[in-house]
């Protein structure tokens, strides 16, 4: 086995039913019910027209610039996979383009986190395939390696590790670890009632906003 280009066996998947329960949730709210110490940044932004994104995570590490260990990555992704590429932040060279894409959507792939730039940027669009990525440019990449595929990947801080839940939408990504999903979901899901009821306050002009001046006399602050 060669250090830096390898493809290991992933062992572990994230439950179908609990995918399905986090995606119907907002990334946002997710990620408060992980303290907010968590995301992969705000550089990986949605580059498909809209829709968010679940699924498990299927993890590459790729030289800058290079996609060879995408290629196979697509080659073994099943349905549910998201793809998860760390190579490095750079721009240089994109990684993907609409050919990639097609395969990928014809594999059942649910969608792709690139740390790198990809290309053909209206395929992406038109096809909708829920992808996130670092940028754009029309400069392709190689095919020579090395890299890595089932091992934990860092993408802006944020560690993936293959088989986490991948979550999207158009406020950025979010990994949960697959040994915390169901406290994580609770949580969330306590959130989510917590600001149904909040909105509904709102819209009956009955929400409290006492915390506010609270915090402020609290803080120390001058105010009338």
């Amino acid at each position: 086995m060669s250090q830096g280009f390898r493809i290991l066996t992933r062992h572990r998947t994230a439950s179908r039913a609990l995918v399905e329960a986090f995606a119907r949730l907002p990334v946002a709210n997710v990620s408060d019910a992980m303290a907010r110490m968590s995301g992969a940044g705000p550089r990986l932004r949605p580059m498909h027209r809209s829709g968010g994104m679940a699924g498990v995570a299927l993890a590459v590490k790729s030289r800058p610039g290079d996609n060879l260990m995408l290629h196979k990555a697509i080659d073994m992704a099943v349905p549910g996979d998201v793809i998860v590429v760390d190579a490095a932040g750079d721009l240089t060279n994109a990684l993907m383009g609409e050919l990639m894409l097609a395969y990928a959507v014809r594999k059942g792939v649910a969608g792709f986190v690139l740390d790198a730039a990809i290309r053909d940027a209206d395929a992406f669009l038109e096809t909708n395939l829920p992808t996130f990525a670092a940028g754009i440019t029309h400069r392709g990449p190689y095919k020579d390696g090395p890299g890595e595929i089932n091992v934990p990947v860092n993408l802006g801080g944020m560690i993936v590790s293959p088989g986490d839940i991948v979550l999207g939408d158009s406020d950025g990504v979010l990994a949960v670890p697959i040994d915390d999903a169901e406290q994580v979901l609770a949580r969330t899901e306590a959130k989510q009632d917590a600001e149904a009821k909040q909105m509904q306050a709102i819209a009956e002009g009955r929400n409290d906003r006492s915390w506010v001046d609270a915090a402020l006399a609290q803080r120390g602050c001058a105010f009338p």
